[in-house]
């Protein structure tokens, strides 16, 4: 997530990178820079198909190349219209992107469930607004549904490239499997049993020997503690050693008999 993450994207090996997905539809975006975010935006959840309607400072523009930090490859594939019924000529499902009532009578959906929708419509798209004004009333008519974003009703203000991402990263879990929680190693593997028993035996024998567990009928309670709560730590091999050694430095020390 990092700002100074700039891999490039190859369109020939897309690190797994979904393809298709809805239209991003900018209908008067105004910063260059807005456009360009929008577009590493997409990317990142592996759009691809921006359009672009009445840009006001023009296209091609050359500081949304600069805040693309390399997706270019939304950027030069970007189509250029004079109008949004234009724009969405192809298209058969579309949705604005709108935080008012319009007075209009029209179903609203969070992005979650637009991305829903997406999935069975191959054909679709999401107006957006322009940074100052968002989408018109003429605009939002064109739209089947409304696309809102239920965020903290005493500041719910997105600038347009969050406002993209909420909908198009919704639109990318849709097709990825979440599963599990992974524990990433870093050179090592998770510990076995064989491994975690005698990490337990080394560090019960130093307690034994320090005097720590020397009530004797409370030893087997505190034995079973120390491992149910080391077990849960999932540790790998190498914690493991770490471990070992720091129960092995500590029985180790001699204590300054003046202490």
């Amino acid at each position: 997530m990092a700002g100074t993450d700039h891999r490039q994207f190859d369109p020939e090996q897309p690190d797994g990178a979904r393809t298709g997905g809805p239209a991003i539809i900018l209908v008067d975006p105004q910063l260059g820079e807005n456009i360009g975010m929008v577009a590493r935006a997409m990317l990142n959840c592996g759009l691809t198909d921006l359009r672009l309607v009445r840009p006001r400072d023009g296209w091609p523009n050359e500081r949304a190349v600069a805040t693309a930090s390399g997706a270019d490859v939304v950027l030069e594939a970007a189509q250029l219209f004079d109008t949004t019924e234009e724009s969405i000529h192809d298209l058969s499902l579309v949705f604005a992107a709108s935080a008012r009532d319009r007075d209009m009578i029209k179903q609203s959906h969070t992005p979650e469930q637009a991305a829903k929708a997406f999935l069975g419509e191959p054909n679709s798209g999401v107006l957006f607004g322009g940074e100052a004004w968002g989408l018109n009333n003429d605009d939002i008519a064109l739209a089947e549904h409304v696309i809102y974003v239920p965020l903290n009703p005493g500041f719910s203000s997105l600038n347009l490239s969050q406002a993209v991402l909420l909908v198009a990263y919704e639109w990318h879990k849709t097709g990825w499997d979440a599963g599990s929680p992974e524990l990433r190693m870093a050179g090592t593997r998770q510990a076995n049993k064989k491994e975690l028993i005698a990490l337990f035996e080394h560090l019960e024998g130093a307690l034994d020997a320090s005097g720590f567990m020397h009530i004797r009928e409370k030893r087997s309670i505190m034995v079973r503690n120390l491992r149910n709560m080391l077990g849960r730590a999932e540790l790998t091999e190498k914690e493991v050693r770490i471990l070992r050694g720091v129960v092995a430095s500590l029985a180790a020390h001699k204590p300054d008999d003046k202490n």
